[in-house]
């Protein structure tokens, strides 16, 4: 059976480049957590305190009920996306900085 440990001087594999990587995708989680519970926690507040505004009629819906019930759909595939796409890219930049460190250490 073949050792399947990684060797020493891998850098992809170490827990330097895993929990670089934990901490920015930590941020990144962080933020877009963030985003939805601003809108989360900003529509009843929004309805509180400017009722009036929150009650007009906008394409036959309420303001409230067009953000509640339409808009905030497209807002969470949004959000999603950001994640999504930011949390790939971030570990492709953490793999090839961890290739040219690498490149370095083996040069």
């Amino acid at each position: 059976m073949p050792d399947q440990s990684p060797a020493p001087n891998d850098f992809i594999h170490s827990e330097e480049f895993l929990h670089g990587l934990m901490r920015r995708q930590l941020r990144l989680s962080i933020g877009c957590a963030s985003a939805f519970l601003l809108v989360l926690v900003g529509l009843p507040l929004a309805n509180y305190f400017a009722p009036e505004f929150m009650s007009q009629p906008v394409g036959g819906f309420t303001l409230t009920w067009l953000l509640l019930g339409v808009l905030v759909f497209p807002f969470v595939w949004i959000i999603a996306r950001v994640f999504i796409t930011r949390s790939m890219a971030l570990e492709e930049a953490e793999v090839a900085l961890a290739a040219v460190g690498n490149e370095q250490r083996q040069g």
